[in-house]
């Protein structure tokens, strides 16, 4: 297994495609390959392709840019209207057993025909009620996931595993992180039109919810409020200067528009606390294109009265001279998605 090729982790966000390669040593994960490339936000609108012409011929570019090797890939799905993720109890059961009865388990916690959906499930372990179990049950619409599946067959890919952002982010911590028992750590992928969040408690799922609100809502004020083009906002969100803008008037525009996406998270914080009897929340780790502003991550825990930190995917992963080490630092929180699916292999449940 040493030394095998790994399969490439494609997150095919609505503003970023990212790809990252992995190869498994002695030590643990080397980095054999990250790169990004932007496309235009009206491609991939609330987690669904809008334009699959489009999307394959940026695939097919940043195949070519990233000199994508591997024909195997692994993708995520996100997006509150087409993923469903629910923390279930069932009676004790064995794998085969559950993989039976899971389609009539399902039924009742999916609001979607369930012939129009794939499923999956993760038993968790036994509860403290004798004789129960924790079942993390996981559907997906069947025409999103053909639509990713199809883009990436064009663009001369294999789709060898499909995932969920949430659980991305999980594989990903888990490779980079200490992972303290009873701990609560919310992962919060704040992208351009999504924010996906994954609460683990010493490192296993017990929340997770995507929304359809992401740092569009600062592109767009930019726009707006100073009559500059899409890009020119992009380049003001990453702290560049942009002609006749002044560096400050951007950010106040930035954090005075961030409402929606801290109120998001605040809520999301507070049910979780609700609904787990008081639990708290030590620490927020972020990532997506959020955690690029300047500033937005300690406004963000100014916000909810956590701590918050970058995401650091690299953490722990070897990366090789060939790389410009100060570009993958800068960027690294972008990539933390892709990361997680770069862990995965073939044959993988």
């Amino acid at each position: 297994m040493f030394g095998s090729k790994g399969i490439v982790g494609l997150d095919i966000g609505s503003s970023y495609i990212k790809a990252v390669q992995l190869k498994e040593t002695r030590s643990g994960y080397e980095l054999e390959l990250f790169d990004s490339l932007p496309i235009s936000p009206e491609l991939i609108v609330e987690g669904s392709i809008i334009d699959a012409i489009r999307v394959t011929e940026s695939l097919r570019e940043l195949v070519r840019k990233a000199k994508i090797k591997s024909k195997d890939a692994v993708i995520a799905i996100s997006g509150h209207s087409s993923v469903i993720i629910k923390r279930i109890s069932l009676p004790e059961m064995s794998e085969e057993e559950l993989s039976e009865s899971i389609k009539f388990e399902a039924e009742q916690y999916v609001p979607f025909d369930i012939e129009d959906v794939n499923l999956d499930f993760q038993i968790l372990g036994p509860k403290e009620e004798p004789g129960q179990m924790d079942v993390i049950l996981v559907a997906v619409k069947k025409e999103v996931i053909n639509d990713y599946v199809s883009v990436v067959k064009e663009a001369g890919l294999n789709t060898a595993i499909v995932d969920v952002d949430a659980f991305a982010l999980e594989n990903m911590y888990g490779i980079n992180y200490e992972i303290e028992a009873g701990k609560n750590v919310a992962l919060v992928n704040i992208g351009a039109s999504t924010i996906n969040m994954n609460i683990l408690k010493g490192g296993v799922s017990v929340f997770t919810r995507d929304s359809s609100v992401g740092s569009n809502v600062h592109t767009d004020a930019l726009q707006k409020e100073f009559s500059i083009s899409y890009e020119e906002a992009e380049r003001l969100k990453r702290g560049e200067p942009v002609e006749k803008v002044r560096p400050e008037d951007a950010y106040s525009l930035i954090m005075n528009s961030s409402s929606d996406i801290f109120g998001e998270v605040t809520r999301s914080v507070d049910y979780f606390r609700s609904s787990t009897l008081q639990a708290e929340v030590a620490e927020v780790i972020l990532s997506g294109g959020c955690a690029l502003i300047k500033g937005f991550p300690d406004a963000l825990s100014e916000k909810i009265g956590i701590p918050v930190r970058p995401a650091e995917p690299f953490r722990n992963i070897t990366i090789p001279k060939k790389f410009d080490l100060s570009n993958i630092e800068e960027s690294a929180p972008i990539a933390a998605i892709a990361v997680g699916l770069a862990t995965r292999r073939l044959g993988d449940r």
